[in-house]
């Protein structure tokens, strides 16, 4: 075998990466002639929704990262807020990659590698946050008395260095072992992918079935929390939204069968990432208050932290002054119910 393979055989191996990578590419608006009207609609559309999208997230990331005082649940809406933008991000600049310039093997490359991260890391977070959620309605003294303080930076930590080792194994090993990698690495690595795709999937419908029993057998007596309906909204958006993309994957890896529709699956994983600062800023808002609050106030209202001070335990002398008081969960933990 040659070490430097002629042109003939670096443009098969070229062809192979676009077939291979069909489910994640964007083709080309010049191999897009004749076409329906509809696919040029939901790339418009798509990319819209991305910028959009892109704009709540950096809000959300501007508010949690500087204005406002961390709390556990805040780490995690902060790394998903940043998985999103980066998603977002990644399509917006890849699509407009592919209008003003042509496909090629970085691009193809690259095309999973971005999008694919920041997929992982956001499905990682959302099993993560409803997990932990359900602990603590299940587990609610045990919750509340050992868990340790610096688990939610943990946790993220991890959730973002997986995905980032395993796509950074993908990229070496292409460059490393091109000839070989498409036949021998590439299905072990996407087996790899898909099972770890198949147990967060799990986790997260498992969780968030519990949370959904408990909330509702609690809600019969009094309100549901907030900051549970908060968790519950996001991963249903997810569910419908952003689970098909990655089962049109499995589906398409397993049965080889040509999507031709494949854009509405990323239509609607951009819809899946720029949902999540409008239910924030949804579930934080009071509507029967009139005036308009500021942003980061509705926000932390969103998350389960409330004002606090001397008088009657809300102080609204200093505006600045913020601690982390989830006020829902004290309520049921007083009690003594999830």
């Amino acid at each position: 075998m040659a070490e430097s393979p002629p042109a003939e055989q670096l443009e098969s191996v070229l062809n192979t990466t676009v077939q291979l990578s069909a489910n994640w590419s964007l083709d080309p608006l010049s191999e897009a002639t004749g076409k329906s009207v509809l696919d040029y609609w939901i790339i418009i559309l798509s990319l819209v929704i991305a910028v959009i999208g892109l704009v709540g997230n950096s809000i959300v990331l501007w508010l949690l990262g500087f204005r406002t005082q961390r709390s556990p649940f805040s780490v995690y809406i902060l790394n998903l807020a940043a998985a999103d933008a980066l998603f977002l991000g990644s399509y917006f600049g890849l699509r407009m990659w592919v209008i003003v310039g042509e496909l090629n093997l970085l691009l193809v490359l690259l095309w999973p590698c971005l999008l694919g991260l920041p997929y992982c890391v956001g499905l990682s977070l959302l099993a993560a946050i409803s997990t932990e959620r359900c602990l603590s309605v299940l587990f609610p003294l045990w919750y509340r008395c050992h868990r340790p303080k610096q688990t939610s930076a943990a946790v993220c930590t991890i959730l973002w260095a997986l995905p980032g080792l395993y796509w950074g194994v993908f990229v070496a090993l292409h460059f490393l072992n091109k000839n070989h990698f498409y036949n021998y690495f590439y299905p072990f690595l996407c087996f790899v992918e898909f099972g770890w795709f198949f147990l967060l999937t799990c986790v997260l419908g498992v969780s968030s079935l519990t949370l959904v029993l408990r909330v509702q057998c609690s809600s019969q007596r009094r309100r549901p929390p907030r900051l549970y309906l908060l968790v519950l909204l996001t991963v249903l958006v997810f569910l419908l939204c952003g689970l098909p993309w990655g089962v049109i994957d499995v589906v398409w890896f397993f049965s080889g069968s040509s999507l031709k529709r494949y854009r509405i699956f990323r239509l609607l994983a951009c819809v899946n990432s720029s949902a999540n600062p409008f239910i924030y800023f949804f579930l934080g808002s009071q509507w029967r208050k009139r005036g308009r609050e500021p942003l980061r106030v509705i926000l932390q209202r969103a998350l389960g932290e409330e004002q606090v001070g001397g008088d009657g335990g809300r102080d609204t002398s200093n505006p600045n002054m913020w601690v982390n008081y989830p006020e829902d969960e004290n309520k049921m933990l007083r009690q003594g119910s999830p």
